[in-house]
Parts: C-alpha cells; sequence; structure tokens
C-alpha cells in the first residue's frame, strides 16, 4: 500500500507540474495572439516531440522532457540597427559569440513569411511586450493564489493560541549533541527539570509576559541568562507558578521568523543565549481565514522565495557538499523537480511527521504545488535572459529611451536590440543547466526531509 500511495503522490506531483507549466506558457501566448503576435508553436517539454498536432496556425505539442516548455513567437529579435555599415557587420562576425548573435537573429528573421512583417514580436508596442512576457509569471502567480487561497478560506490554516510543554530535557547538552542518552550525576540538571515543569503543561505566562505561541518562550527566554523568571503553568486545570533561571548555552541561531539559521554547508548555526532545557509545542486550532488573509499570506511566500533565489550561489555551495561530502541539506534551499515529486511521494505514503490523515496529506501537496508556482513566478522575474525578466528589462529600457527621444524631440531610437543579450542568455542557460544536474543529482543521493 505504501508503495501505491508514493507512486499516487508523485503523480499528484508530475500532474501538477505539467499543468503549471502549460499554463504558464498559455500566459505567454493568449496576450501574444490578442496583439497579433504569430506563434507557430506552443510546446510543453524540450527534446524530441512525442505529440503534437495543429490548430490554425499553431502547433500544440509534448515533448519527451518536461523539464519547462516554450511559446516560438515569430520576430523575438530586430534586424540589423541603423548605421551600421558592411565593415562593422564584417567585424561582427569574427568573434565567436558576435557570430552567434548574428545567427540568431538572421534565424528569426527567417521564420517571418510574406504577409507577416507585421505580425513580428519585436514590432509590437513596449507596454505590449511587457504584457507578453509578464503573462507567463503572472499565470503562475494566480495558480499560487488560488491554492494558497482555497487552502486558507476552504480549509483553513493552525492558529496557534498558546504553547504548551512538549518534553523536558533532564541535563544540559551542547546544540546537537544526542539529547536522549542517559544523563549522570556529574551532569547539570536543565533549568526546566530543576523547576519542575512537566509535559503537557501549557505556559500561560513567562517572566511576566502572555504566552501566546511558541515564539514567544524563545524570545523571552534566549536574553534572559542568568535572570530568575516566574512561570505560570495550567496543570490539571489549576494554575501554579515555578520559577526558572535560564543559564548560558549554545542555541540554534533563528532569524525574525524564528526559524534556523544555516550555513553554506547547510549545518545551523549556533548562538550563546538563554536556555532553559524544554521543548514547546503550539496550542490552538485549525480555522479558516477570511479573503483577506489571502495577499499577505501570498505576499509572505513570495518574499521567502525570494529570498532563497537572492541566495542560491551561497545554498548552491551547501548543496553540492551534502551530495559529494558530508554535508547536510538545508530543508529551507532549493530542491528540483526529482526532490518535489519525492517530497509528493513521502507525503501521500504517510512518511512526513505530523501529517495524519488524508485531508492532511491533501493539504500538503496543494501547498506544495502552490510553493512551485510562487517559485516559478519569482524566478522568471529575474532580469536576466533567456528568463521572461530579461525580456520585459529590454522592453522597459525601449519605452524610457523612446519616452526621453520624444521629450528631447530627437529622432526615434528604434527597438532595443535584445539579441545582443544572447551572450549572457547562452552563459545562463549553461549556469541553469549546471545547477539543475546538480539538484536532482543531490535531490536523489542526500535528499531533502521534512519529516
Amino acid at each position: 500500500m505504501t508503495v501505491v500511495l508514493t507512486i499516487l503522490g508523485i503523480l499528484f506531483v508530475v500532474v501538477g507540474v505539467g499543468v503549471s507549466i502549460a499554463l504558464h506558457e498559455i500566459g505567454h501566448l493568449v496576450p501574444a495572439k490578442l496583439f497579433g503576435v504569430k506563434a507557430p508553436q506552443y510546446m510543453i517539454g524540450f527534446g524530441p516531440t512525442l505529440w503534437s498536432r495543429r490548430f490554425g496556425e499553431t502547433e500544440y505539442g509534448l515533448k519527451a522532457i518536461p523539464l519547462g516548455g516554450y511559446v516560438r513567437m515569430i520576430g523575438m529579435f530586430p534586424p540589423k540597427g541603423r548605421g551600421e555599415d558592411e565593415h562593422h557587420l564584417r567585424a561582427s562576425s569574427t568573434g565567436r559569440w558576435a557570430a552567434m548573435v548574428d545567427d540568431a537573429r538572421t534565424q528569426s528573421m527567417e521564420e517571418i513569411q510574406p504577409g507577416d512583417e507585421d505580425r513580428v514580436f519585436y514590432k509590437r508596442k513596449s507596454w505590449q511586450k511587457v504584457v507578453v512576457m509578464l503573462g507567463g509569471p503572472t499565470m503562475n502567480l494566480v495558480i499560487a493564489t488560488v491554492l494558497i487561497g482555497g487552502v486558507l478560506m476552504g480549509h483553513g490554516v493552525f492558529v496557534e493560541h498558546g504553547a504548551k510543554v512538549a518534553s523536558v530535557v533532564e541535563c544540559v547538552r551542547p546544540a546537537g549533541a544526542d539529547a536522549s542518552s542517559a544523563c549522570t550525576e556529574n551532569d547539570q540538571r536543565t533549568p526546566a527539570a530543576v523547576a519542575g515543569l512537566l509535559p503537557g503543561d501549557r505556559i500561560v505566562s513567562i517572566g511576566g509576559t502572555t504566552v501566546d505561541g511558541t515564539a514567544t518562550v524563545g524570545r523571552v527566554v534566549r536574553p534572559s541568562a542568568g535572570q530568575a523568571l516566574p512561570v505560570v503553568v495550567e496543570r490539571a486545570g489549576q494554575q501554579q507558578t515555578l520559577t526558572i533561571t535560564p543559564i548560558t548555552n549554545a542555541l540554534p541561531r533563528l532569524d525574525a521568523e524564528g526559524v534556523p539559521v544555516t550555513g553554506s554547508d547547510g549545518k545551523p548555526l549556533t548562538v550563546q543565549t538563554g536556555y532553559i532545557g524544554m521543548q514547546s509545542a503550539p496550542v490552538g486550532a485549525i480555522e479558516k481565514q477570511p479573503i483577506t488573509a489571502v495577499p499577505g499570506a501570498v505576499g509572505n511566500a513570495v518574499a521567502q522565495t525570494a529570498g532563497v533565489i537572492v541566495k542560491i550561489p551561497e545554498k548552491m555551495v551547501g548543496i553540492a557538499k551534502a551530495a559529494f561530502g558530508s554535508g547536510e541539506r538545508d530543508p529551507n534551499g532549493p530542491i528540483s523537480v526529482v526532490g518535489v515529486g519525492r517530497i509528493g511521494g513521502e507525503v501521500a505514503a504517510g512518511q512526513v511527521q505530523g501529517l495524519e490523515g488524508t485531508t492532511s496529506k491533501l493539504i500538503t501537496l496543494i501547498m506544495l504545488i502552490a510553493s512551485l508556482n510562487v517559485a516559478l513566478f519569482v524566478f522568471n522575474l529575474i532580469p536576466l535572459l533567456p528568463l521572461d525578466g530579461g525580456h520585459v528589462v529590454g522592453a522597459v529600457w525601449e519605452a524610457i529611451r523612446r519616452g526621453f527621444a520624444r521629450v528631447a524631440r530627437r529622432p526615434d531610437p528604434g527597438y532595443v536590440d535584445v539579441a545582443k543579450g544572447l551572450p549572457i542568455a547562452y552563459a545562463m542557460s549553461v549556469v541553469l543547466v549546471v545547477m539543475g544536474g546538480l539538484l536532482i543529482y543531490a535531490d536523489i543521493v542526500r535528499p531533502v526531509k521534512l519529516g
């Protein structure tokens, strides 16, 4: 049964990824057609074509490698700019990169058939180019918003109303040590054990601060080493006050969201701070959220994803160390489609701690696809070719140049030659292939563990 559930989880992710890619490309195709751009191909995947069918002037199909998709639009690159003489043309062909640019430009021009001269992409207005290129990422954002909104409003999310004692560590251990090993007479007892905290105690307040969630406990305890803190707990329906004096110990460093900070090797960073020897657990319930909560949840997801993408070079170092050495994978780092599929299989098979019941598993899988779409949205906005953001930058720069020319009463500077950015696109493509290969390998030999 476990194998069947794992396969179903992987299939759920595969279908979700496929639909996300298909809708991303629809986001490009629809505005392109609305603005009169000819689009001969709409393909999901890369490599050899497995199936295709032509509807009107566009061929729709599936290719063998399901790692993306594309919409081929004619005339993506303008012809050579005005004022370029034959000497420049001959000189440009001597360089390897320039020759590749010239070849790409020539191929783009060869796609233009008689009667299609005004249906090329480069002749569209600047704002139309922006709409076409942002259509794909925007579709991913819409998908993520619908999925996240559906979960928040239809099912609800866990809302913390307090915290309780999940476990008490009997003796002091340094960060990373095995807390389950037996204590000896020479070991120092933890402040929580000395104070008499018991698993199941609900923490009402600590240090005079009302506890409305697990984060409150750490926020009060960590800066209070050496200070006696009154702790009000509820035990068996009765409240009682205990006194706990945190000691200084090496603990994981936390960010503003309370998430452990890891180094480039994927291992958690530590800091000397207040410690009492207790694990807290949230107290709360699943509550449906209003529609007004959706924008904030989506914005938070986008911000977190952007933070990961900004640190990709650093993260990839840790992934390489984990894949080819003894480093640990950062659970908050990037993963490949293979990794996403693997996680989907583990979720469906019930191999992730804390996920019980079909509903919880389904919600987790839905949020997994939502997170993937957020990643596609943010990643495609990077202002470098061949990503959508690179074309957007070209269109915006074109609009700025023409705007200045109009104000200064100068001649129209013409179209921005995006083809000149192709060397960057080729270099980026190599980087993306290498990164993708490394992530896939790491997700096979050292996968991310959710629990």
